[in-house]
Protein backbone atom coordinates (compact mmCIF):
# COMPACT_ATOMS: atom_id res chain seq x y z
CA UNK A 1 0.00 0.00 0.00
CA UNK A 2 1.48 3.49 -1.06
CA UNK A 3 -0.03 5.43 2.22
CA UNK A 4 1.43 3.66 4.37
CA UNK A 5 4.88 4.07 6.00
CA UNK A 6 7.28 2.72 8.26
CA UNK A 7 10.39 4.53 10.20
CA UNK A 8 13.24 2.93 12.69
CA UNK A 9 13.77 0.15 14.50
CA UNK A 10 10.66 -2.09 12.36
CA UNK A 11 12.70 -1.86 9.25
CA UNK A 12 13.99 -5.98 8.43
CA UNK A 13 17.71 -5.55 7.96
CA UNK A 14 18.20 -2.01 8.89
CA UNK A 15 20.04 -0.66 11.88
CA UNK A 16 18.43 -0.82 15.28
CA UNK A 17 20.10 2.17 16.46
CA UNK A 18 17.66 5.30 18.09
CA UNK A 19 19.47 8.09 16.53
CA UNK A 20 19.05 6.29 13.05
CA UNK A 21 15.12 6.20 13.48
CA UNK A 22 15.34 9.93 14.42
CA UNK A 23 17.03 10.68 11.23
CA UNK A 24 15.01 8.53 8.76
CA UNK A 25 11.41 9.92 10.48
CA UNK A 26 12.88 13.92 9.78
CA UNK A 27 14.09 12.72 6.44
CA UNK A 28 11.01 11.06 5.61
CA UNK A 29 8.49 13.72 7.03
CA UNK A 30 10.08 16.13 4.97
CA UNK A 31 10.02 14.15 1.89
CA UNK A 32 6.24 13.80 2.67
CA UNK A 33 5.55 17.97 3.21
CA UNK A 34 7.63 18.37 0.11
CA UNK A 35 10.45 20.20 1.49
CA UNK A 36 13.27 17.32 0.75
CA UNK A 37 13.95 14.54 -1.60
CA UNK A 38 16.74 13.03 0.85
CA UNK A 39 16.77 9.50 1.33
CA UNK A 40 18.23 7.92 4.33
CA UNK A 41 22.19 6.29 4.31
CA UNK A 42 21.98 3.21 6.27
CA UNK A 43 25.37 2.37 5.17
CA UNK A 44 27.60 5.26 6.00
CA UNK A 45 25.86 5.27 10.06
CA UNK A 46 28.73 5.70 12.41
CA UNK A 47 28.12 3.16 14.91
CA UNK A 48 30.06 2.33 18.56
CA UNK A 49 30.03 -0.51 20.73
CA UNK A 50 30.41 1.30 24.33
CA UNK A 51 32.41 -1.65 26.11
CA UNK A 52 35.40 -1.02 28.33
CA UNK A 53 37.24 -0.65 25.13
CA UNK A 54 34.86 0.78 22.69
CA UNK A 55 34.44 -0.42 19.29
CA UNK A 56 33.58 1.79 16.51
CA UNK A 57 32.70 1.76 13.05
CA UNK A 58 31.37 2.82 9.46
CA UNK A 59 31.24 1.71 6.61
CA UNK A 60 31.45 -2.08 5.10
CA UNK A 61 32.91 -4.89 6.93
CA UNK A 62 36.11 -6.65 5.32
CA UNK A 63 34.13 -9.48 4.28
CA UNK A 64 31.18 -7.39 2.95
CA UNK A 65 33.93 -5.21 1.01
CA UNK A 66 35.79 -8.19 -0.72
CA UNK A 67 32.14 -9.24 -1.17
CA UNK A 68 30.46 -6.33 -2.91
CA UNK A 69 33.84 -5.36 -5.02
CA UNK A 70 36.21 -8.41 -5.53
CA UNK A 71 38.07 -9.60 -2.63
CA UNK A 72 41.33 -8.44 -5.21
CA UNK A 73 40.00 -5.08 -5.26
CA UNK A 74 40.26 -4.13 -1.13
CA UNK A 75 43.66 -3.42 0.25
CA UNK A 76 43.22 -3.80 4.00
CA UNK A 77 45.16 -0.98 6.16
CA UNK A 78 45.71 -1.88 9.90
CA UNK A 79 47.81 -1.79 12.96
CA UNK A 80 48.05 -2.27 16.55
CA UNK A 81 48.81 0.15 18.62
CA UNK A 82 49.15 1.07 22.81
CA UNK A 83 47.98 4.47 22.65
CA UNK A 84 50.03 6.92 24.47
CA UNK A 85 47.51 8.39 26.95
CA UNK A 86 47.93 4.46 28.66
CA UNK A 87 51.63 5.28 28.98
CA UNK A 88 51.00 8.06 31.83
CA UNK A 89 49.97 5.87 34.74
CA UNK A 90 51.39 2.54 34.27
CA UNK A 91 49.25 1.21 37.28
CA UNK A 92 46.18 1.92 35.93
CA UNK A 93 47.50 0.52 32.33
CA UNK A 94 48.65 -2.81 34.42
CA UNK A 95 46.95 -5.61 31.95
CA UNK A 96 45.40 -3.55 28.91
CA UNK A 97 44.33 -5.34 25.54
CA UNK A 98 46.41 -3.71 22.77
CA UNK A 99 43.40 -1.40 20.49
CA UNK A 100 43.63 -1.94 16.99
CA UNK A 101 42.70 0.24 13.91
CA UNK A 102 41.43 -1.23 9.98
CA UNK A 103 41.00 0.87 7.80
CA UNK A 104 39.22 -0.73 3.91
CA UNK A 105 39.82 1.00 0.54
CA UNK A 106 38.55 0.02 -3.16
CA UNK A 107 41.13 0.41 -5.17
CA UNK A 108 39.12 0.10 -8.06
CA UNK A 109 38.00 3.71 -6.66
CA UNK A 110 40.92 6.10 -6.26
CA UNK A 111 41.50 4.24 -2.76
CA UNK A 112 38.30 5.53 -1.53
CA UNK A 113 37.39 4.53 2.14
CA UNK A 114 34.73 2.09 2.22
CA UNK A 115 35.35 0.78 5.83
CA UNK A 116 36.65 1.90 9.01
CA UNK A 117 36.92 0.28 11.85
CA UNK A 118 38.82 1.00 15.55
CA UNK A 119 38.73 -0.67 19.14
CA UNK A 120 40.22 1.91 21.37
CA UNK A 121 40.21 4.17 24.31
CA UNK A 122 37.29 7.09 22.81
CA UNK A 123 36.22 4.73 19.75
CA UNK A 124 32.50 6.91 19.65
CA UNK A 125 33.99 10.05 18.60
CA UNK A 126 36.84 9.25 16.66
CA UNK A 127 34.54 6.96 14.43
CA UNK A 128 31.86 10.55 14.07
CA UNK A 129 35.09 12.51 12.77
CA UNK A 130 35.88 9.80 10.84
CA UNK A 131 32.31 9.49 9.15
CA UNK A 132 32.17 12.70 7.78
CA UNK A 133 35.28 12.43 5.53
CA UNK A 134 33.29 8.92 4.96
CA UNK A 135 30.15 10.39 3.75
CA UNK A 136 32.03 12.84 1.19
CA UNK A 137 33.77 9.83 -0.31
CA UNK A 138 37.10 10.50 0.81
CA UNK A 139 40.28 8.54 -0.12
CA UNK A 140 42.61 6.99 1.55
CA UNK A 141 45.45 9.59 1.16
CA UNK A 142 42.64 12.45 1.81
CA UNK A 143 42.69 10.85 5.48
CA UNK A 144 46.24 10.17 5.87
CA UNK A 145 46.76 13.72 5.14
CA UNK A 146 44.70 14.80 8.17
CA UNK A 147 47.72 16.35 10.80
CA UNK A 148 46.93 13.86 13.88
CA UNK A 149 45.56 15.27 17.59
CA UNK A 150 48.85 14.14 19.81
CA UNK A 151 48.68 11.83 21.88
CA UNK A 152 45.71 10.57 21.24
CA UNK A 153 44.45 6.99 19.78
CA UNK A 154 42.65 8.66 17.00
CA UNK A 155 46.50 9.65 15.22
CA UNK A 156 46.92 6.13 15.16
CA UNK A 157 44.25 5.51 12.48
CA UNK A 158 45.64 7.46 9.82
CA UNK A 159 48.69 7.30 7.85
CA UNK A 160 48.85 3.50 8.02
CA UNK A 161 51.10 1.75 6.04
CA UNK A 162 50.48 -2.02 6.55
CA UNK A 163 48.23 -4.15 4.77
CA UNK A 164 46.68 -7.86 5.70
CA UNK A 165 48.82 -9.26 2.89
CA UNK A 166 51.94 -7.53 4.49
CA UNK A 167 51.58 -7.72 7.99
CA UNK A 168 49.40 -10.41 9.13
CA UNK A 169 50.28 -10.24 12.84
CA UNK A 170 48.80 -7.15 13.19
CA UNK A 171 45.44 -8.54 14.06
CA UNK A 172 46.44 -10.09 16.62
CA UNK A 173 45.07 -7.93 19.75
CA UNK A 174 42.92 -9.59 21.84
CA UNK A 175 40.16 -7.03 21.14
Amino acid sequence: MDNIYAIGDVLYGQLELTPVAIRAGALLSARLCGTGTELMDYEAVPTTVFTPLEYGTVGLTEEQAKERHGADNISTYHTKFKPLEWNVDKDATEGRRMSYTKVLVNRLDNNRVVGFHVCAPNAGEITQGVAIGFKMGMTKEQMDSVVGIHPTAAEECIGLAFTKEENPDATKTGC
